[in-house]
């Protein structure tokens, strides 16, 4: 099962300084058929003005993990970490027992990112958070882990759960393939270009809620930079 979720089916919220569009219920938008996706609750598609960003909030028992597609992301926490992520890079915080942090753009132009929010295997444990660089020639014509909690995905960045972030660059034409394990939720979004996906078209920003499918075949149509969620249920 594929379930096409078309860019303007997505909640939003307008704050001047933040453009957001919500995949999943999120704030004040909420669709009771949209709550979550198995172990993955969040997927917002935000656009940050420069000079702005969200202030120190606090987090708790989440795994956060943001992909930056424009522009860059300066986070700054309670920790005492601070870091800046760029376009195509990504960082993570698993909020664990609560964490205070800031996300600015400190750009002369937009940053845009995907945030994506996945449930944790486990409580209790210290907060921590990581960037990391991926160069996206790595991801050419094939999938690349991000951020992973399976075992064995050692270049990937860490995080408490049983899922998987993965991005894959595909020019028009070409095609990739993934595999998903028995009962588990798949998520893919294209942050650009055009894709089938086993026989589904999807547009720039819209998203694929992927249930009971071994193997996805994902076909480019345009130049495309793809983001895909494994999770547990």
């Amino acid at each position: 099962m594929i379930e096409r979720r078309s860019f303007d089916s997505l909640g939003g919220a307008h704050h001047g300084w933040l453009d957001a569009k919500h995949h999943f219920s999120f704030a004040e938008y909420y669709d009771p058929a949209r709550e979550h996706w198995g172990a993955l609750r969040v997927w917002n598609d935000d656009t940050i003005a420069p000079g702005s960003g969200f202030p120190p909030h606090s987090h708790a028992d989440m795994e956060i993990i943001t992909y930056v597609r424009e522009g860059a992301i300066t986070h700054q926490d309670n920790m005492g970490n601070k870091g800046r992520t760029q376009a195509g890079d990504v960082q993570v915080m698993s909020a664990g027992t609560g964490i205070q942090h800031s996300e600015y753009n400190l750009e002369p132009g937009v940053t845009r990112i995907f945030q994506i929010w996945i449930f944790p295997d486990r409580r209790g444990e210290p907060p921590s958070w990581g960037t990391k660089p991926f160069p996206k020639g790595d991801r050419s014509g094939q999938f690349a882990v991000l951020a992973s909690g399976v075992p064995g995905d050692d270049d990937a960045l860490p995080i408490r759960t049983n899922a998987r972030v993965l991005g894959a660059m595909l020019k028009a034409g070409e095609t990739v393939e993934y595999r998903f394990d028995a009962n588990r939720y798949g998520y893919l979004v294209p942050a650009t270009g055009r894709v089938e996906v086993n026989g589904v078209e999807l547009q720039a920003r819209d998203g694929a809620a992927i249930r009971a499918e071994n193997v996805i075949r994902v076909a480019a149509m345009e130049d495309t930079e793809l983001i895909l969620v494994d999770a547990a249920e």
